[in-house]
């Protein structure tokens, strides 16, 4: 009968932290083990002395490296991969033996602990039991004395290895932030938590719950002075002005803003991908707003820094979203709303115009920014396909009827212009691709071209010239952009491209 494999949080260090359960469990352990750093001793194994038995088997799990530098020829990763596996052997061997194996985890085992990777191994082979531990974080917010989070605030914990965009972005997105995982990171977090506008208010918590623990606020901290065993909170309340509603006392104070002089709301187009495509003019205008509104991803894209607010919404709420920009644009605030490619083809643009129409946005003025749009990134991957006349349609029926889509697909294809063809698929809309492919080819030649770029400017951009007789419309999906030629548009050995002029050979007639 094969033995016991139980995972044991012992806290973040006050041994008084370490739960009554944990103390049972290892005092009734056979094997203790636990791991320890290159040249240190184990931190879990110090909270627990006073509960290991003094007739249990101790195996000490000991790092083969503490950062990313070795010369193991599957560099860090491998290194530890290989480590885990040589762990979970010796105490295979003790679980294979009947002995129940007790494997002590600093904070909670579950949560950023090296404990997850064992428990991963044995779990569906040995009965395997987890206990939880206090995690560093509830020590910190104890240090400091200070709300976490209340009412509906969002908490998000952070590990200080993100990116540093993306850990600013992020911040501003959230109420309550827990950062793990210091040391070295803590100048490119200290940074992040400035651009989100998030640095008053964060509280540095070194070693919690320790004898040695010390507390100070982020901005006063000296990057050269953090250990592993430290942590940032940033408390939900540091995102909030302090109402009475807040704090369930007293009555709401008044605020008072000065008034500005006029309302503008700039419409932006933030080109269909790299950072290389965004122009300056947009650039400029995005360093200057205090509230950037779109749909998420777009949003996502937009750098964080201090002062600047983010409202993220789905994929289907144009005019609520515009709504939304307008009110703020009204009140007085800077605002931009954003869109991929162009914000004036199938983007944010005609949106806001349709919710402008509203009398009480009428001292509101809109600025539309032009941006490259999705068409001339894929045109350019090509060649010159739109070099000459062409339409731009969208297969979507979410606004319009499929009858006029139909309608407008046998115009195009009857009058000989190049198509490109926005949001050919989506989840829910398998078929239409199929059929936009059936109604072309009654006016078109199977031997037409057609192009289809998927994600381009991305790092998994890809670009396929095909035929629209050859065309897989299973392949198509809502990254996709195609782009239909003419009946003169060649492929030669420079790329795709279509004729700026008419010729004899050109002005036969279409099938159909």
């Amino acid at each position: 009968m094969t033995g016991r494999f139980t995972v044991v949080g012992v806290g973040p260090g006050d041994p008084e932290l370490l739960t009554i359960k944990a103390a049972r469990v290892i005092g009734e352990a056979a094997v203790v083990a636990y791991h320890a750093g290159v040249k240190k001793q184990s931190h879990a194994r110090r909270i627990a002395a006073e509960f290991v038995p003094a007739n249990a088997v101790e195996e000490e799990l000991r790092y083969p490296v503490t950062t990313g530098t070795t010369d193991h020829p599957g560099g860090y990763v491998g290194a530890l991969a290989e480590f885990y596996e040589s762990c979970a052997r010796r105490l295979s061997m003790h679980l294979e033996a009947g002995r129940h194996v007790v494997l002590l985890a600093e904070g909670d085992p579950l949560f950023y602990g090296s404990s997850m990777y064992l428990h991963d191994r044995f779990k569906d082979t040995y009965t395997t039991t987890v206990i939880p531990g206090v995690p560093a974080f509830s020590a910190a917010t104890a240090a400091i004395s200070t709300p976490l989070v209340r009412q509906n605030d969002v908490l998000t914990v952070l590990p200080g290895t993100l990116p540093e965009p993306e850990m600013a972005r992020r911040l501003a997105d959230t109420d309550g932030a827990v950062i793990m995982k210091l040391g070295r990171t803590f100048a490119a977090v200290r940074s992040a938590l400035e651009q989100a506008g998030r640095l008053d208010g964060a509280w540095y918590v070194e070693r919690a719950s320790q004898q040695d623990e010390r507390w100070l606020p982020v901005r006063d901290v000296d990057p050269a002075s953090v250990p592993y065993f430290s942590l940032i909170v940033v408390p939900g309340d540091s995102a909030h002005r302090p109402t009475a509603t807040r704090l369930r006392s007293g009555v709401e104070p008044v605020e008072v803003r000065p008034a500005r002089p006029s309302a503008e709301l700039l419409v932006v187009g933030l080109g269909p991908g790299p950072q290389d495509w965004l122009t300056p003019e947009v650039a400029g205008a995005l360093a200057q707003v205090e509230h950037v509104v779109g749909y998420a991803p777009y949003v996502a894209r937009v750098p964080q820094r201090a002062g600047l607010t983010r409202h993220a919404s789905g994929n289907t709420v144009e005019i609520d979203r515009a709504r939304h920009a307008l009110h703020l644009a009204a009140s007085g605030e800077r605002v931009a709303v954003v869109s991929g490619g162009d914000a004036g083809v199938f983007g944010m643009a005609a949106a806001v115009f349709e919710a402008a129409e509203d009398p009480s946005f009428a001292d509101v003025t809109i600025r539309v920014l032009p941006g490259v749009s999705a068409v001339q990134a894929v045109a350019a991957r090509a060649g010159a396909p739109i070099g000459a006349d062409f339409a731009v349609l969208s297969l979507s029926d979410r606004l319009k009827p499929w009858e006029v889509v139909e309608r407008r697909l046998k115009a195009v294809a009857t009058a000989d212009l190049v198509l490109a063809i926005y949001n050919p698929a989506s989840r829910s809309r398998t078929e239409q691709v199929a059929v936009a492919r059936r109604v072309l080819l009654e006016h078109r030649k199977p031997d037409t071209v057609v192009i289809v770029g998927r994600d381009i400017g991305r790092a998994e951009e890809s670009l396929t010239v095909t035929t629209l007789g050859d065309l897989d419309p299973s392949a198509i999906d809502m990254k996709c952009l195609l782009i239909v030629g003419a009946s003169s548009t060649r492929v030669s050995r420079a790329g795709v491209w279509t004729p700026r002029f008419v010729d004899e050979a050109d002005r036969e007639e279409q099938p159909g």
